[in-house]
């Protein structure tokens, strides 16, 4: 008998987000309870264990994150009492410096290279024994867990010890000064393989033993202070904060809107330039439903109007794309040479009057629009000639109108002669 064939990672995927929405309407009452307050004591750290979760590196490694910012994050969020990692860089008689590799508590960052330097002076070595410079023991390229000592977050300068002391209780028992390679914390080690292998933050959730733990949710419960049989909301917290308008629902969903429809655009634009017309006005029809004021995907559709003669259709997108974005150079571009092309047509079937007011709109877009001037001089020329016709056409029958009037009172004179004789 064949085996049974495994579900397709998007079924799986549909799948996951159908229990998410199940669960969040559940447990609507509880998540969005006023509340919010963990209802336990926090533990202050949670120790790596990839048993028990899923130990990621810094979310930085996976974006891009401009230097500056990351090093601002950095010192913005340093506390007092935070180890961190680095490699001697130089030994001088009143301490030695060292540039940071990583972080071992607190707010784990990406750092590695931002070439951020700390000083551990030599008050605050340790000595190794009753004599002897404590830092003879030291040497350049050693690397070093150190408890942070004090921070400048002004001039970005930063003190560290290897005195216990300096480590908040919590941390007390954490063991400072020389370590190994294999003394790196796992999160960095992570950090490492990913850029080596490029993994997205997804695959590196999914092969970590720690994420299919049964028990993670009660472990990292627990660790949070969040008590299952009464708990807090989490949702209600946010409201604390002061987001920007841009972090609220609407314009993040106008924002990701905008951006899948420019890929519609793309798919389309593909499609076009191989002719497959069909497929192309598909895909501009869809990027109009995902977001209706698109300027690229009505420049794109009224391009493709044209291109099949349906002008006012035509027209009708790139007036809706200039007034979305009036300094769009296409949207005006394309939209004169419309305007030209259907006035054309209306001069054709002698519309003048028409044709005249579709080369003035095209002419008020834009004044250089030599093609427009041309167009209209012509019809000017035209319709002066074709008024100039109409009225000798007029003067003529008024001729031959006067003319047969004449005919006919003659022969009535005549008549009326007979009649007398």
């Amino acid at each position: 008998r064949d085996s049974p064939r495994s579900p397709s990672p998007r079924k799986e995927r549909a799948s996951i987000d159908t229990e998410i929405k199940r669960f969040i309407a559940k447990k609507a009452d509880l998540l969005f309870a006023h509340s919010w307050k963990p209802n336990g004591p926090i533990e202050d750290t949670i120790e790596e264990n990839e048993e028990c979760y899923a130990v990621m590196p810094p979310l930085e490694r996976f974006m891009e994150v401009p230097r500056e910012e990351r090093r601002e994050l950095f010192f913005r969020d340093i506390e007092r009492g935070d180890i961190v990692i680095g490699r001697i860089t130089s030994i001088r008689e009143f301490g030695f410096f060292m540039v940071l590799i990583c972080l071992g508590s607190g707010v784990i960052r990406e750092i590695a290279d931002l070439e951020i330097t700390a000083l551990c002076p030599v008050r605050d070595v340790p000595p190794q024994s009753n004599h002897g410079d404590p830092l003879s023991y030291y040497q350049t390229g050693d690397l070093i867990r150190a408890a942070l000592k004090d921070v400048d977050r002004y001039h970005e300068k930063l003190a560290v010890s290897l005195y216990s002391s300096a480590l908040p209780p919590n941390l007390s028992s954490t063991k400072l000064g020389v370590i190994t390679s294999d003394d790196f914390p796992l999160h960095y080690k992570r950090s490492l393989e990913v850029a080596s292998t490029g993994e997205t933050f997804e695959e590196v959730l999914h092969r970590s033993p720690g994420f299919a733990n049964p028990s993670l949710v009660e472990y990292l419960a627990e660790k949070l202070g969040l008590s299952e049989s009464n708990p807090p909301s989490l949702l209600r917290s946010l409201q604390i904060k002061n987001f920007s308008e841009e972090d609220f629902a609407p314009a993040l969903r106008k924002k990701q809107s905008a951006s899948w429809a420019l890929k519609c655009v793309k798919a389309g634009v593909d499609y076009f330039k191989v002719g497959r017309h069909v497929e192309a006005m598909n895909e501009y029809n869809k990027a109009l439903e995902i977001d209706p004021q698109n300027v690229e995907a009505l420049v794109a559709r009224g391009a493709l109007y044209a291109t099949k003669g349906s002008l006012n259709k035509a027209i009708g997108d790139f007036e809706i794309a200039l007034e979305n974005c009036p300094t769009h150079r296409n949207a005006r571009k394309y939209l004169c040479q419309t305007l030209v092309e259907r006035g054309g047509q209306l001069e054709e079937e002698e519309k003048l009057l028409n044709a005249e007011s579709y080369y003035k709109k095209a002419l008020s877009l834009d004044e250089t629009f030599q093609e427009a001037e041309e167009a209209l001089t012509k019809l000017r020329k035209h319709m002066q000639k074709s008024l100039e016709m109409r009225e000798k056409q007029a003067a003529k029958e008024e001729r031959q109108k006067a003319k047969k009037i004449e005919t006919s009172a003659e022969k009535l004179r005549k008549l009326l002669k007979e009649e007398k004789r």
